[in-house]
């Protein structure tokens, strides 16, 4: 039983090679195929561009690419085609694949060189020299590649120093702003403030009025007291603006005059009382003499 199955493994075995190498076989039969009519079609597509007709050529190219990966010369073509034309973007997509595709360092090298090209017409100076220098790996010989590079390194660094000044001019134009926003601010805040201090003032004026008008509206019975005091104290002290009066007061051993004005009454009372008794004796020792009534 084991010798019988292992020659039934050894059959399958021997079944499976054999597919395996009749379908790389039909593979590369086919791929060849695909490859011939790749080529075709570019031939086609070449033709039709030498006779200026762009979208014939243009039109076998993209069936070129699309019936085979192995033709690099396809989309180098059509790449070159639409670099003529100004289309750039679509030049960088054909050149970029034909570079991928290509296993000839020749091809690979025009690839790169006119990828480098198509940088430098879009002023990109870094992937240029990046593209001029992969070209160079595939051959070092070539002078026109070597003045492209040069240029491209020269057009970097002219670009960095721009750059690097215009860096400074921004921050300087950035500090002068930030500079003139911080005046602008400290500007505001003091006018802020001041506005704040006038509007303190006016209410602290507003308020000593108010309390002026307070005092005069108090109750009566609030002001009879004070007003009663200040009339108390107004008897009390001169009038403002008059030169208080000197109160003179009795030297010593000197009547007052209401004291000699009292002296001069008793002394008058005095004499009266005399004058009156002398007259009374005058009275009563003369003689009455009557009148005759005829």
């Amino acid at each position: 039983m084991n010798k019988i199955k292992a020659l039934l493994l050894l059959s399958v075995l021997g079944q499976t090679v054999f597919l395996n190498a009749q379908q790389d076989k039909e593979t590369k039969e086919l791929t060849n195929e695909n490859l011939d009519a790749s080529i075709n079609l570019t031939f086609e597509a070449n033709k039709a561009l030498v006779e200026n007709n762009f979208i014939a050529s243009e039109a076998d190219y993209r069936k070129a690419i699309s019936k085979s990966d192995q033709n690099a010369t396809a989309p180098y073509n059509l790449g070159r085609a639409y670099y003529n034309r100004e289309g750039l973007t679509e030049a960088f997509t054909r050149f970029k694949e034909a570079g991928e595709k290509a296993t000839d360092k020749e091809t690979k090298h025009k690839s790169y060189h006119n990828l480098g090209n198509v940088f430098m017409r879009q002023k990109d100076y870094q992937n240029a020299v990046e593209a001029y220098k992969e070209a160079l790996r595939n051959n070092p010989t070539d002078d026109e590649t070597r003045y492209n590079l040069a240029l491209a390194k020269e057009m970097l660094k002219k670009e960095q120093e721009q750059n690097k000044d215009q860096n400074k001019d921004d921050q300087n134009k950035d500090q002068n702003k930030d500079q003139n926003k911080d005046n602008k601010d400290q500007n505001k805040d003091q006018g802020d403030q001041n506005k704040d201090q006038e509007g303190d003032q006016k209410d602290d004026q507003n308020k000593d009025q108010g309390d002026q008008g307070d005092q005069g509206d108090q109750k009566p019975e609030e002001n009879k007291e004070g007003e009663g005091d200040k009339k108390e104290e107004q008897k009390k002290q001169p009038n403002q603006g008059e030169e208080p009066k000197k109160q003179e007061r009795p030297r010593p051993n000197q009547l007052s005059k209401q004291q000699i004005q009292n002296l001069l009454e008793a002394m008058q009372n005095e004499e009266k009382k005399v004058q009156e008794k002398i007259d009374a004796k005058k009275v009563r020792g003369a003689k009455v003499r009557n009148e005759k009534d005829w």
